[in-house]
């Protein structure tokens, strides 16, 4: 099976430019014809695990994904850190220095992310009402075994987001995360917001309580929401 570039940039989710400096720089397999590109799936594929790289649609199939039961969030905020009196200035570097962090992640992959971080499309900001939100890259790569990683700002200013929240409360409080794998990402979104919602999580956030107070919060295991008729 041949790809043409615009399906290999949007299986890998990235520009057709990204692919053409892969080719140049990073040796993925490409078949010319005159003006004309056409990639060898079985090719591509064996270049992409070599790089951590997941396909983002159905082109290439990334074969293995980390086990959601390894996934330890206060683990991951000790790879991001808690940031308190946040200028908006200073966002984007704190992710930045987030990835730069991650273990076992191919360094390549790390470049790619890095530099999909402030373009138009490079980010979900995810506000979730409440003055809150849990931006992530759009791009779902599998990183590694352990490489993930959350970090925690807590903002001096609303948050400059490209729409305003549902609910009109300013953005001060954001959850920045990256998850090992594509599937690790939805447990990890899953997680997050069942300590938000249903756990102490939020409430400490609002208190700016301290650093040990959050970890052992996210130690703990992701709460359950209460069944229906509780304190009745």
């Amino acid at each position: 099976m041949y790809l043409n570039i615009i399906e290999l940039a949007e299986s890998l989710g990235v520009a057709e430019k990204v692919i053409q400096e892969w080719i140049r720089s990073e040796g993925l397999p490409c078949i010319r014809d005159g003006m004309r590109m056409s990639f060898d799936r079985a090719q591509v594929v064996a270049w992409a695990e070599g790089r951590g790289l997941a396909a983002k649609a159905g082109f290439l199939a990334a074969k293995a994904q980390v086990a959601s039961h390894e996934l330890s969030l206060a683990d991951l905020l000790r790879v991001g850190g808690i940031w308190r009196a946040v200028p908006g200035g200073e966002i984007f570097p704190i992710m930045e220095r987030t990835l730069s962090r991650l273990s076992d992640a191919n360094p390549a992959v790390v470049r790619l992310l890095t530099q999909r971080l402030r373009t138009p499309q490079g980010m979900n900001w995810a506000p979730m009402g409440g003055g809150l939100a849990m931006p992530h890259l759009s791009t779902h790569v599998t990183l590694g075994r352990h490489a993930g990683g959350l970090a925690i700002l807590l903002l001096r200013e609303p948050a400059p987001l490209p729409e305003p929240p549902p609910d009109g409360v300013a953005v001060k409080e954001l959850l920045f995360f990256i998850a090992p794998s594509p599937r690790a990402h939805l447990q990890l979104v899953g997680q997050l917001s069942a300590h938000l919602l249903h756990g102490r999580l939020k409430a400490l956030l609002d208190a700016a309580a301290p650093d040990e107070a959050i970890l052992a919060a996210l130690a703990e295991p992701p709460p359950d929401p209460e069944p229906k008729g509780a304190g009745a």
